[in-house]
């Protein structure tokens, strides 16, 4: 597949000022030859010329030229800047397949970029998560990737389990050897605790950025007309909730984003939580139940001139999650650390909280980083296989805990693509969009 020449729509297909459709593969060359007025190729130039089918001009262009190894893909690569528009860009494109090209799979320019040794893996995931960023900080997370901050992060992890590896091997291999360290559980223990305390680090600063950068799951709960709808409202600085006088109002989830200075909240009302025999109300308070538990953050909103045995109880049941106590209406009465007025859009109390809440863990988009759930998953594989090797240290033969050794070693490849399963690959870059 990778002697395919490809080709593919890289920017959006709709009407405007430019498109670009791409090829890569090694027939590039002479298909722009064959189809346009440029005949003196130049390499990492762009030429202009005019793109002909049978004849017939269709369209007036600036192609890019980019040679095998110094391009995206690391294959000769041809870009065609085309007048934008959905007939033009797509008739550019039916005649490169005419000519011999194959459109390309979602993913497939990156993909190969990764194939021919341009970029690793976790370089692969930035480009995609460059594309989707949507705030400043996913932007320059993802560009700290694809200058190798997963790569320069894990790498020393990997160097030590590797030297490792192999002084056991050589001990298991050549025992005869006398002069080279022997590996026995009172030597590798101490690695193996450092290894560890390691990827537990890297786990815990890459799952509380996560939340930094793609914002925190956040419900706001608390009994019947209590104010959760007008502090939604406030946040997101529009009326998106209705707000009545009337008890139970809000009978289904109603979500939206609010981006503040150190963090975002992906926001959820939900149903007032009470006891009722209304079947309908039932079930949205299930609904806001089921929200809560997969939650980041909740917000309990109470009113705070009438702090009630129902307050009481939501305390007490989320105590140990991560919770917020909201007291509503301080402009009829004022108490509580955090007191807001939402109906009154006076919400700084809380605003200002929670900036200062994470105002630390702002700083950790500068750091080298895990930057997705692939990777941190990855990580954490490595983790229990390193913390079952630890457990076991003492009473396993030494081919056995290399095996364990071997197998966190070859999770930490993975996160990078240094080994890899082909429908892992596949499947990674099927999640990309056409042209990239």
């Amino acid at each position: 597949m990778l002697n395919d020449t490809i080709c593919a729509i890289s920017t959006a297909l709709k009407d405007g000022a430019i498109s670009i459709v791409r090829m890569s593969g090694d027939l590039s060359f002479d298909i722009i030859k064959e189809i346009s007025d440029i005949k003196d190729i130049k390499a990492n130039h762009i030429l202009y010329g005019h793109i002909y089918d049978e004849g017939n001009m269709i369209d007036e262009v600036l192609v890019s030229f980019f040679e095998a190894g110094r391009s995206y893909t690391r294959e000769n690569m041809v870009e065609i800047n085309c007048h934008g528009g959905i007939y033009v860009t797509r008739l550019i494109l039916n005649l490169l397949l005419k000519k011999g090209c194959r459109l390309a799979e979602p993913g497939e320019f990156t993909k190969r970029a990764y194939l021919n040794g341009r970029i690793d893996l976790s370089k692969a995931d930035s480009v995609n998560d460059l594309i989707k960023a949507s705030s400043a900080i996913q932007a320059r997370s993802a560009i700290r990737g694809l200058q190798g901050s997963v790569e320069r992060l894990i790498m020393p992890l990997m160097d030590e389990m590797k030297d490792v590896i192999s002084m056991i091997e050589v001990n298991i291999d050549y025992p005869e050897y006398e002069d080279e360290k022997q590996m026995s559980s009172e030597v590798i223990k101490p690695y193996v605790a450092s290894w560890i305390s390691k990827a537990e680090e890297m786990i815990n600063k890459a799952e509380r950025f996560r939340v930094i950068k793609d914002g925190l799951d956040t419900v706001i709960i608390g009994k019947p007309n209590v104010g959760k709808s007008s502090l939604l409202n406030a946040l997101l600085e529009k009326d998106k909730a209705i707000v009545t006088d009337i008890a139970g109002t809000t009978r289904d989830l109603v979500e939206g984003k609010v981006n503040l200075k150190n963090i975002s909240l992906n926001l959820i009302d939900t149903a007032g939580i009470h006891e009722t025999g209304e079947q309908i109300e039932k079930i949205g308070i299930e609904k806001t139940l089921e929200a809560i538990e997969q939650a980041d953050l909740i917000i309990l909103v109470v009113d705070a001139s009438d702090i009630t045995d129902e307050d009481k109880e939501l305390m007490e049941r989320y105590k140990d999650r991560n919770m917020i106590i909201v007291h509503n209406k301080s402009d009829l009465n004022k108490t509580g650390e955090i007191a807001i007025s939402a109906l009154n859009k006076d919400i700084s109390a809380l605003t200002d909280y929670l900036n200062r809440k994470y105002e630390n863990d702002i700083s950790l988009v500068d750091e080298d980083i895990l930057n997705n759930e692939r990777q941190i998953a990855l990580m954490k594989r490595s983790l229990e296989e390193l913390k079952h090797m630890y457990e076991h240290i003492d009473y396993d033969a030494i081919d056995m805990i290399v095996t364990d050794l071997d197998s966190a070693y070859h999770y930490l490849c993975q996160i990078l693509g240094k080994e890899y399963q082909e429908d892992l690959i596949d499947h990674m870059f099927r999640n990309f969009c056409l042209g990239k």
